[in-house]
């Protein structure tokens, strides 16, 4: 047994003695023994194992504590269950051991944080979901997984490229999402960064490197800009401290991802805080809008970015004024304003904050919010008969989603996710009043029952008694609750759908030149990008999908024939020596697996030369884009069948990209464009589509693409035509 040195034992007891430091309050005696206690016991029973990265395993579970008591704010027993928590998963004690030294409560804790061990895969989508069900019980069980993630992620780099990719996928899919959830932004922010660090690295570095560069400038513009505030507020008595945080790396990339700019075109880098201390005889809202009004009074706000989470907090429990104004040099800012209180809250998180610290009674109107969310929660939970992953892919949509606040006729409010439709809301009230939505009056005027809410909308739900729901009507709500209700209203139906789909199948098979074959179902599978012939059946029979086209379907070359032109190799633990004497220039080749072909995925259109990943279907390795969202979900759900890809030699071909450019509109400059495209870059034009109006055009383009090189090029020669403002390149899944 490998067991610690003495310079070891003396690097995990200042560990400890830090964890001991760490804790807002002063520690009770008891409390004192009883983490020696769990320091101990943990210590004894992970001794002699160790991590990755070769040091002491108790090194980690002591990390994860400290994170508990210091970045969240929890109290000895959730320290306790953070140094406990990997005891009965990895050593051969049992939780009934941990129940006798430590307690019921501490068990439980324990329990949930064991169930949720391990890989993300199917089995461990529905140990999340069981687990979530105590959520209400006990929140410190998510907000020590939290930790430990936090852990993880800051020491991955001990792991195999293919097991860091697979987590950091999880990460951005599940983690990041519930620490937003649970108001925990610091966490939320860092675990985005760390995953951008694994998944683009390139990218990451860059950026960070940077902020770095220009963080001086950064300080003379928060100076200059908060100067005047300052002295402002202190000559109205404020109590503030005010200071500038640069956005995350992960959200400034984000932005260039979804905007298609450069790092030098994103304005708002940088936030500003006005933190104060509250006078006691006044509301915190007036003066968080007292401040604002002394803001606004010296710099410019723009009017459509003002936000207000005092008056209707965020279901987290943050609060904040937000407003955009007009600084120092042009630049737009965005200054936050918050009490102390609140910005306890949006560091730390509500949950932490409301439950384990003690409330005030004017806190006791959140903490009901909060619990409304929990039973939110548990209804998705319980009635969900969906699978485990797709049940993730509900839980993630409902309860990590932005909200929009509306109002039934009545006055009562009803929090649902953005881009909610008519129906989400009429299956949130009640389920008859879904089945039967055939419109809604918004604000007084009449409107399909697919028409998307926006926050303030004042709504009242029509129906009919002849109204009843429709296989279309999955694709019109958002929401897990409404999608549940509408699945079970034809659950019984199914086998119909499936008898009559078979049927359908059939009848356009022989009705056409080709016979029905393994070959010919694949085909059709590909097409429509379903899994199994099950699938493709119920949606026929339910008339999701129809081949009136199964001609074109089956007459439609494999794609397949890509792989003539283009190369990648893969890997999924480590990268082989390529056999250069063997390799079949006509076929892709794997390295470290079984020779399957591999298909380029419509849903992201990747290019030779884009950051790829490869996933290991039934018949084919499937290529997505590293930044597709399925991609992402993939990475969370499936990590053991994605395989890392990169291409190599390839000879020249097309490959399909879009791309989208808007400006100011002129004559000829549809010419200019084309021109560069056409006759300066030899690229092929597939179809071009351009509109025009009040002087600003928009185009969109579908062009044949050689490789990542020659898109990014001339991208950026048609930004240099005049009038032109932005090109952006599209992906089928934005």
């Amino acid at each position: 047994m490998n067991l610690q040195t003495e310079a070891e034992k003396r690097y995990i007891r200042d560990l400890y003695e830090d964890l001991l430091q760490s804790f807002n309050r002063p520690l009770t005696e008891e409390n004192r023994q009883l983490l020696d206690k769990a320091f101990h016991f943990a210590n004894d029973a992970h001794m002699g194992i160790r991590r990755k990265s070769g040091e002491p395993y108790i090194v980690h579970p002591l990390a994860v504590a400290k994170i508990v008591t210091s970045e969240i704010g929890l109290g000895t027993k959730a320290a306790i269950s953070a140094i406990l928590h990997d005891v009965v998963e990895d050593t051969e004690y049992t939780l009934e051991d941990i129940e006798n030294l430590f307690g019921a409560k501490i068990a439980y804790i324990v329990d949930g944080l064991t169930k949720l061990s391990g890989e993300f895969d199917s089995k461990q989508a529905a140990n999340f979901r069981k687990m979530l069900l105590t959520l209400s019980d006990d929140v410190r069980v998510i907000l020590i997984k939290l930790a430990d993630r936090l852990h993880n992620m800051r020491t991955l780099d001990a792991m195999p490229h293919h097991k860091q990719l697979k987590i950091a996928g999880e990460t951005l899919f599940i983690f990041a999402p519930l620490a937003h959830r649970l108001g925990l932004y610091r966490i939320k922010s860092e675990l985005e960064d760390l995953s951008l660090k694994y998944k683009h690295s390139e990218d990451y570095n860059e950026i960070k490197l940077k902020l770095y560069n220009n963080q001086e400038q950064r300080k003379l513009l928060v100076e200059e800009f908060c100067k005047p505030i300052d002295k402002k507020l202190k000559e109205e008595g404020f109590d503030v401290s005010i200071n500038g945080r640069p956005k995350s790396i992960f959200s400034i990339w984000n932005k260039m991802q979804n905007k298609g700019v450069k790092f030098s075109e994103i304005y708002d880098l940088l936030a500003i805080r006005i933190i104060f201390r509250p006078d006691p005889n006044k509301s915190e809202k007036r003066q968080c809008f007292d401040i604002l009004s002394l803001v606004t009074d010296i710099y410019k706000p723009r009017p459509d970015r003002i936000r207000d989470w005092i008056t209707i907090p965020k279901a987290n429990g943050y609060e904040a004024l937000h407003v955009t104004v007009m600084g120092p040099e042009g630049k737009w800012v965005e200054v936050q304003i918050r009490s102390q209180r609140m910005d306890e809250v949006a560091e730390r998180g509500f949950a932490a904050h409301y439950k384990y610290k003690g409330i005030e009674e004017k806190e006791k109107e959140k903490d009901i919010e909060l619990n409304r969310w929990f039973e939110k929660i548990r209804e998705v939970l319980q009635n969900s008969e969906n699978d485990a992953l797709d049940f993730l892919d509900d839980f993630k949509l409902n309860l990590f989603s932005d909200e929009i606040v509306v109002f039934t006729p009545k006055g009562e409010m009803k929090i649902l996710p953005k881009n909610a439709t008519v129906l989400d809301l009429a299956y949130d009230i009640h389920t008859r009043l879904g089945d039967q939505c055939i419109g809604a009056k918004i604000n007084h005027k009449l409107v399909p029952y697919s028409q998307k809410l926006s926050s303030g909308d004042q709504i009242e739900i029509l129906t009919s008694s002849k109204q009843s729901p429709s296989p279309e009507w999955l694709a019109v709500v958002v929401t897990s609750r409404a999608k549940e209700k509408i699945r079970n209203s034809f659950k019984k139906e199914h086998k119909k759908h499936i008898e009559s789909g078979h049927k359908i199948l059939e009848d356009a098979i022989q009705n056409s030149r080709f016979q029905l074959s393994s070959n010919a179902i694949k085909k059709i599978l590909r097409h429509f990008e379903l899994n199994t012939k099950e699938q493709l059946y119920a949606n026929l029979g339910m008339g999701i999908i129809n081949i009136d086209n199964i001609d074109q379907i089956l007459e439609k070359k494999s794609e397949n024939k890509f792989v003539k032109y283009w190369r990648l190799t893969f890997s999924k633990k480590k990268a082989l020596e390529e056999e250069k004497n063997n390799i079949d220039k006509k076929k892709p080749f794997l390295l470290g697996e079984s020779n399957k072909d591999y298909v380029l995925s419509e849903c992201c259109l990747p290019l030779p030369g884009d950051q790829v990943v490869g996933y290991l279907g039934e018949e084919h390795i499937v290529i997505h884009k590293m930044t597709c969202s399925n991609a992402i979900k993939l990475m969370a759900n499936q990590g053991d069948k994605i395989i890392t890809a990169q291409w190599t030699k390839f000879k020249l071909f097309s490959s399909l990209a879009q791309i989208r450019v808007k400006g100011l509109d002129r004559v000829g400059i549809l010419n200019d464009i084309t021109n560069i495209i056409s006759k300066q870059n030899d690229i092929n034009i597939r179809s071009v589509s351009f509109e025009a109006h009040d002087g600003v055009f928009e185009g969109l383009l579908y062009l044949y693409i050689h490789n990542l090189g020659d898109l990014e090029y001339l991208m950026t020669t048609l930004k240099k035509v005049k009038g032109v403002d932005s090109v952006v390149r599209l992906e089928t899944n934005n």
